[in-house]
């Protein structure tokens, strides 16, 4: 090989050289700015996220009333105990209940408006929007306490128009406490669900429209074949948040019926909140707060979650690769 190849290749080689540096170079400055801007979440995360997560699994070890450092170390009695109660796992028979009739029946009702206001010759369409949308950008409690009002004086003289004989405020029946509940979940968080469907739906491309109905499709051959297909990813990610909403539902519940009547209501987060802040129910008595046994009921249900968790990111991870 003579000097002037080895020249050549020696310069060939400073070359790519000098143009790989400057784009690791900027690669690197990319990955620091980005870690800089997620770390105010990060720190946070940690302070008000994983650090009590930690504290709490120190907390489940003890009885503690929240006041005094916790010394009586009882080891792992409070996760027995949680497990052998029968109001937590009515509680949570009431939790899943909540969740397996109020996210089908919200959703399906959010998809089909969303389907309809989604309609450009559709008009006052902001006008809908926004009163199916008010009722979540309306406090909870309040609403919660609103109705509780309404049920509470007029649901006698309501249950009346259905021949309920006595006639009995729904709130205060213990057949009807919990569907009560549901519909109020269900009212109440409405809105959300159908602003995400109708954001989904606006990701639709106009041009499969066009051709499907060039082909001489039909508007159920449309949605069957075009709009739920494509929106399915959107719609996955939608049903994670609402099981997990539902998930733990608590003010639905603790403003509107108490957890009554006869903890017929009561969900999982009402009862821990009652061992947490101490509380007194027909058949059970909470005289005092025992932080350390919310901690182990609150540990149980979190480990619930999760795995709902873990199998809808797996369940979505699936729906992604398929589409």
């Amino acid at each position: 090989m003579s000097s002037d190849d080895a020249l050549k290749r020696t310069a060939d080689a400073r070359l790519v050289r000098d143009l790989r540096r400057p784009f690791w170079s900027q690669r690197r400055s990319e990955i620091t700015w980005g870690y800089l801007f997620v770390l105010p979440l990060i720190v946070l995360v940690l302070v008000f996220t994983i650090y009590p997560i930690l504290g709490s699994l120190r907390i489940t070890l003890y009885n503690w009333n929240g006041l005094d450092n916790p010394t009586q170390f009882v080891g792992l009695r409070h996760f027995e105990s949680v497990a052998k109660d029968p109001f937590f796992w009515n509680a949570f028979k009431n939790t899943l209940t909540y969740t397996a009739i109020l996210v089908p029946i919200q959703l399906s009702l959010a998809l089909t408006l969303a389907l309809i206001l989604n309609n450009a010759k559709m008009r006052f369409r902001t006008f809908y929007r926004t009163v199916y949308f008010l009722p979540v950008v309306t406090s909870l409690a309040i609403a919660a306490i609103a109705v509780r009002l309404m049920l509470g004086r007029g649901g006698a003289q309501f249950s009346q128009l259905f021949g309920i004989d006595p006639p009995i405020s729904p709130i205060a029946s213990p057949q009807l406490a919990l569907p009560s509940v549901i519909l109020f979940g269900i009212w109440h968080s409405f809105g959300i669900n159908l602003v995400y469907f109708m954001a989904a739906l606006q990701t639709v491309p106009e041009e499969l429209y066009d051709a499907a109905k060039v082909d001489g499709a039909n508007g159920r051959q449309q949605l069957l074949s075009i709009t739920l297909p494509t929106i399915r990813p959107l719609a996955m990610i939608i049903l994670f948040f609402a099981v997990l909403g539902s998930l733990q539902v608590f003010e639905q519940s603790f403003v509107l019926t108490g957890g009554g009547p006869y903890f017929a209501s009561e969900v999982v987060s009402g009862y821990i909140y009652a061992y947490a802040f101490g509380g007194s129910a027909v058949g059970r008595s909470v005289t005092s707060a025992n932080i350390g046994y919310a901690s182990a009921a609150s540990l149980f249900m979190s480990l619930v979650v999760l795995g709902v968790t873990i199998i809808q990111a797996i369940v979505l991870r699936s729906t992604r690769k398929a589409s």
